[in-house]
This record gives structure tokens, sequence and C-alpha cells, in this order.
């Protein structure tokens, strides 16, 4: 059998380093050939073999490494499912359009998901119409916590507050032109706790920075 090249498994390793951390998954090893020029069977055949030394972990799709699990443990992979009014509650988007990483360091550890905001419902929190809202999932909140509530199928980011006296849960606009919604009760999805500019998106180039 012909002996691999250290030096293609080296620019293999380091390719799928770099593919990784610029999309969050590994490269299929079609990617991996024709970026190095080489036929697929043959990125298949050295990856097996790097799997075989001990340079990756490869188990015919993913290729995992010192580095790329490190990343694993820093990055928590996010889905963007849609937007969720800031006025008048619409009917819940489901699809998800993308998933973004977001650095643990910042976001910390957890389950979430990011909404589009629309409307100018809660301008005076912070949260303008097109910015993403990171929405950690919970099915409680505390007392003035942004929450995305689900009320009678349709769904709405506001203010969580309780009024015991009358039984009944408000969700307060942050926009002192529009008035409270008063229900008997909600559903939580979720209480948010970042907000992602969509100033700041432009700027980045919209996800390439995640």
């Amino acid at each position: 059998m012909r002996s691999k090249s250290p030096k293609l498994m080296d620019k293999i390793l380091k390719f799928a380093e770099g593919y990784y951390l610029d999309n969050g998954h590994s490269p299929a090893t079609s990617t991996i050939a024709t970026e190095l020029g080489i036929s697929r069977a043959t990125a298949y055949r050295y990856l097996v073999e790097m799997n075989d030394r001990g340079m990756v972990e490869y188990d015919g799709q993913d290729i995992q490494t010192d580095v790329t699990r490190k990343l694993n443990n820093e990055i928590n992979r996010t889905a963007i499912v849609g937007s969720v009014p800031c006025g008048t509650p619409e009917y819940k988007e489901e699809n998800i359009e993308e998933y973004v990483s977001l650095p643990t360091a910042i976001f910390g550890k957890g389950d979430f998901f990011i909404l589009r905001a629309s409307g100018q419902s809660m301008i005076e929190a912070g949260i303008d119409d097109g910015d993403l809202v990171v929405v950690r999932k919970q099915m409680y909140a505390d007392e003035g916590d942004i929450i995305v509530a689900l009320v009678d199928n349709q769904n709405t980011l506001k203010r969580f507050y309780r009024d015991e006296k009358n039984k009944k849960i408000i969700l307060h606009p942050e926009n002192r032109r529009m008035k409270d919604i008063i229900v008997d009760e909600c559903f939580i999805q979720g209480v948010a706790c970042h907000i992602i500019k969509a100033c700041l998106l432009i700027f980045l180039g919209v996800f390439g920075a995640f």
C-alpha cells in the first residue's frame, strides 16, 4: 500500500479546522478534494488514515480535532427561527432561517433561539425593528423580564408583569404611545437575554462575524 504524505495530512487537518471555524461544521470530502486538488476518494482515504493515527476523529462525515472540540465548547449553535412582532401579535413563524454561532464567552451557555424583532413597541427598551433578539428557552419568567409570549396561538415580545389582584397577566410594550396587552394567561416561550443590533449586522456583513 502506498504510504500517505504527512504534508498532505497536515494540509487536510489545517483546512478542516479553518473550514469549521468559518462555517461551524466539517467540510465534505468533495470540498476538501476541490480545495486541495485531490480526488474525493483520496481525501476519504487520508481521513481514514488520519483517524487511525489519532490525528482526527472521523466517522465518515464529521471531522473532529483538538481545535474543533474546543470550539464546540466555546460556541453555541443557535437557530434563527423567524420574526416576532413588537406590536400587534401575529402568528408565530416556525421555519428556521439559518444557524449562527454564539460565543459562550459573551452569550453564556444554554438553550437559545433567535428571533428578528419587527415593529416599534419595544423601542424604549432598546429593541428596534430588524434587531435580533437572543432568547433563552424557558417556560417561566420573573417580574419585569422581556419575554416571548404565546397568546391564543399568536406570539409577541413584551415585558412581563403579573396583576395578582385581578389574576391577570400584563404584557407591557416599551413604547409610551402603546397600551398594555392584558390577558388571563399566556405561554412563555423564553426570556430575552441579548440584543444584536441591526446596524451592527450590516456593519459585520450580516452574520459574517458569527
